[in-house]
């Protein structure tokens, strides 16, 4: 922060810096901030470039493109944390299940006349070993 203060305090003396001009005795031009015996004033005034027609052309492609190549990185990067959020929402329901799924509790599932048809051991086993490769697969 100190040194933003430096310079903002310093802009205007460098803006308003004069440059001098002379030549020495090998008659080699200088230029310099300080002023030498027999040294004149530039006027230095800064450069304003036009640009022509095909040059702002130009740039304007680059622009959308460059615009056109942001978007698209944002909405990779939005799909892919939806990507992300949806995985985890799904690897919270299998480890929610399979937490359900406590050793030695019996399992059943009702039929068409509301009866319980209770699963057996080894399929109880079955689903709960299935549950956790899949979890390895899609939470790993």
């Amino acid at each position: 922060m100190r040194h933003w203060l430096l310079i903002a305090a310093l802009l205007p003396t460098l803006a308003t810096a004069e440059i001098y001009r002379w030549t020495d005795e090998q008659g080699r031009v200088h230029f310099g901030q300080r002023p030498v015996a027999g040294a004149e004033t530039v006027q230095v005034r800064p450069q304003v470039i036009e640009r022509d027609e095909h040059t702002r052309e130009r740039e304007e492609r680059r622009q959308r493109f460059y615009d056109a190549r942001r978007e698209e990185q944002q909405q990779a990067a939005a799909t892919a944390a939806a990507q992300r959020e949806e995985r985890a929402s799904e690897c919270r329901e299998l480890r929610r299940h399979l937490a359900q799924m406590p050793e030695g509790f019996r399992y059943y599932r009702e039929d068409a006349g509301g009866e319980r048809i209770y699963y057996s051991d080894e399929e109880t086993d079955t689903a709960r070993r299935q549950l956790r490769e899949r979890i390895a697969q899609r939470c790993s």
